[in-house]
């Protein structure tokens, strides 16, 4: 018999909505409370993006996804660094990224096991083990981890560097100072992505850039293309979503999405494996399934949400267009067969059980959205 462990933590849990986009969306002004796009927020460090699309939506945004011109979608660039917490209190680097620009940066380490520092819209987040916060002398809370109910083994500490009174000579600037000088002073690797550069294409950093004295390595984020041809894919019209409101039926949809992401043979309209080895069927949400070539686009590095909303909004725009006679005067359409759809699928650094998110939009503006909690 096999020996199987049985895991004492909770078991994951998913959180599935319907949404309707709102019915203008300024590209500049993006409203950060409404989803998909509060999804993509709450999920700042990302090391991996995914677009699933079928063939015909992606020829009609190839050229801003493949290409470097004007038009094409800016690729970022990230960069890593070898640092101390101290490096990031102090010096030109502290006033021209933390207190006057918008970086944002993690600390190697494992989630929920070593200590990890944050830093994002100039919030500085410290994941501590109970020793460390203790030598540290830092005010903190608990952090929920699934263990002993009375003994927190983990704490978090966080400071908002770009408030007035962060400053050097203050009590409480100077008690953070001293525990990354005395307690947290050792070097760690760094991913660091300046969010004042978004939009602007990947070059060579200025040696007058404060970041330049820590040697960085520049990375640049070029997708990953990959098509699929002859895929068993499930219909899904905009009419019959409601389809998908079933716990069993929503979570077949996402795991043929994830399939896809695979690249699985399963999901191949060729598939023919012995059922004693494996009875994974696409998901039949009401309307059939069809035979559809479909591509993957994977970015993979240090992905903020600034860069998803670029790219989702890109892609909804050139992909999912709507015709004018289809129009309902709200930003959707009036065409219930509609069937256009891309997904987008983001892995975070990180939260036990969740730190990932898949969207899957439809032309027009009904959103389905997973989150992972």
């Amino acid at each position: 018999m096999l020996d199987i462990h049985k895991d004492d933590a909770p078991p994951p849990k998913v959180q599935f909505t319907h949404s309707l986009l709102p019915s203008y969306i300024d590209p500049q002004n993006v409203t950060t409370k409404k989803k998909p796009f509060s999804i993509f927020n709450a999920n700042p460090f990302s090391h991996t993006l995914e677009l699933i699309l079928p063939e015909e939506v992606y020829e009609l945004v190839r050229a801003r996804l493949e290409t470097a011109n004007d038009d094409a979608i800016p690729r970022p660039q990230y960069a890593r660094v070898y640092m101390k917490l101290e490096d990031l209190l102090c010096g030109e680097f502290f006033i021209q990224y933390v207190k006057m620009g918008n970086i944002m940066m993690r600390s190697e380490g494992r989630t929920n096991v070593d200590n990890i520092f944050t830093l994002y819209e100039g919030v500085l987040r410290l994941e501590l083990d109970r020793p460390t916060y203790e030598r540290c002398g830092l005010q903190g809370s608990p952090m929920e981890d699934g263990g002993r109910k009375h003994q927190k083994a983990r704490w978090v500490v966080e400071y908002d560097l770009r408030a007035p009174s962060m400053l050097h000579g203050k009590k409480g600037f100077s008690r953070l100072l001293w525990a990354a000088q005395n307690v947290l002073n050792g070097s760690l690797k760094w991913l660091f992505y300046d969010l004042s550069q978004e939009g602007k294409d990947a070059g060579t950093m200025d040696t007058k850039e404060p970041l330049s004295a820590h040697h960085p390595s520049l990375h640049t984020i070029v997708p990953d293309i990959l098509g699929m041809g002859d895929v068993s894919t499930p219909e899904l019209d905009i009419s019959h979503l409601s389809s998908s409101y079933d716990e069993e039926a929503s979570l077949a949809l996402l795991e043929w999405l994830h399939l896809v992401s695979l690249d699985s043979p399963r999901i191949m309209a060729s598939d023919r494996i012995d059922p004693f080895l494996a009875r994974y069927e696409v998901p039949d949400l009401g309307s059939g399934s069809q035979t559809r070539n479909l591509v993957r686009v994977r970015y993979k590095g240090f992905i903020p949400p600034q860069f998803v909303r670029s790219v989702f909004l890109a892609v909804r725009k050139q992909g999912l267009k709507i015709a004018k006679d289809d129009h309902d005067g709200e930003g959707g359409t009036t065409n219930g067969e509609e069937k256009r759809w891309f997904a987008v699928s983001g892995k975070g650094f990180g939260r036990t059980g969740g730190g990932w998110y898949t969207v899957m939009q439809f032309a027009g503006r009904d959103t389905l959205a997973w989150e992972g909690l």
